[in-house]
């Protein structure tokens, strides 16, 4: 992601309007937990500064295809819309999966829908 995305995606967390967020499960090291409700996390901005802290309210594992218009709204980010959604979250997974995984990313493939609220 660019410093400007990084920059934008804070920004929605400060002001409440990006509220969900999605990963991908098979992107998770073995010594890396898994997203948990009431589990804690600081957003930084690009320069790695603190802008607030989240706290999960809500996790659940779903099919890449299987993520909701609801979903996609939560997430706060373009035009809110599904379609917006799946392009750009389809595109960030790809580069992913084949750099990190050697491996194509497919619609199949889980991912993990965090809902949270900001507490500071």
């Amino acid at each position: 992601m660019t410093p400007v995305v990084i920059d934008e995606l804070a920004e929605l967390v400060v002001k409440d309007k990006k509220v969900g967020t999605t990963s991908a499960v098979s992107l998770y090291e073995h010594d890396e937990p898994m997203p948990y409700v009431g589990a804690l996390s600081i957003v930084l901005n690009s320069a790695e500064q603190p802008v607030a802290v989240i706290e999960a309210t809500q996790v659940e594992k779903i099919r890449f295809d299987d993520v909701t218009p609801e979903h996609a709204r939560l997430e706060g980010e373009g035009d809110l819309s599904l379609s917006y959604w799946r392009q750009v979250h389809k595109d960030i997974f790809e580069s992913l999966f084949q750099g990190e995984l050697g491996r194509p990313f497919n619609g199949d493939e889980l991912v993990i829908f965090e809902t949270f609220k900001r507490v500071f």
